[in-house]
């Protein structure tokens, strides 16, 4: 199978297992070229569903693993994973955490991208968690700002953040990968600071991650390629 799709378009596999997730690339066919595989399925198989979609496929990997923990640990963890050729891992967006991440994966391909506050956040929610006060914005893009600086090949925001990261000095030539991004009419699930496909990508995204509309659609593929077609041209 080779990789042929639009690959701005990440599909997350947030199945069960790596059987289900094979099932789930195997309807998606060549309409998707970029799968993430995040820390629900580390124990069911994920790094053995990565791996085989990588050499087996052709597919392109997104490792959500958003990794924290002392630099030491941080290095040691992503030097490991780096032996899979990967494309993208998530650690914190803290210095510390980015600096020692992009240590371990020094003399491979895999990006490293800082996450900055989680999509499924609101203030309500920092506020319960004692950040700092103020928009949420404004924590989204120091955060950003910070990550970039110790060293992130990219950031992970909410596609209503996108524009403003990507006016940030230090954003030039860095990725933004965006969750919480939701087809026209789909339902929010768990995302609170969400936008369509389109301007996901128009406001300075370079590759959205789509989830339950694709996945739980009647017919994955074709829920793939109308996200697809939301996207302006390339």
């Amino acid at each position: 199978m080779t990789q042929t799709a639009d690959d701005r378009l990440i599909v997350a596999l947030d199945v069960p297992n790596a059987l289900a997730g094979l099932e789930l690339a195997g309807k998606l066919g060549d309409a998707v070229s970029f799968y993430k595989i995040g820390l629900g399925m580390l124990t069911g198989g994920g790094l053995a569903l990565a791996n085989e979609l990588k050499t087996e496929h052709g597919k392109r990997i997104f490792l959500d693993m958003k990794l924290f923990d002392i630099g030491a640990t941080v290095e040691a963890a992503v030097r490991g994973l780096a032996q899979f050729e990967l494309d993208f891992l998530t650690v914190h967006g803290d210095p510390h955490v980015v600096a020692a991440a992009k240590e371990g994966a020094a003399g491979s391909d895999m990006k490293i991208l800082g996450v900055t506050i989680l999509t499924s956040l609101d203030r309500a929610d920092l506020d319960a968690c004692l950040m700092p006060e103020g928009p949420v914005q404004d924590l989204v893009l120091e955060r950003a700002g910070r990550a970039l600086e110790a060293g992130a090949d990219g950031v992970i925001a909410s596609p209503q953040e996108a524009a403003l990261i990507r006016a940030l000095p230090e954003a030039a030539g860095r990725l933004i990968v965006t969750p919480g991004v939701r087809p026209a009419g789909a339902a929010l699930g768990d995302q609170k600071r969400v936008a369509t496909p389109g301007a996901a990508i128009t406001d300075g995204a370079d590759h959205i991650v789509v989830g339950r509309p694709i996945w739980q659609a009647e017919d994955p593929a074709a829920a793939a390629r109308a996200v697809l077609a939301e996207l302006p041209a390339a």
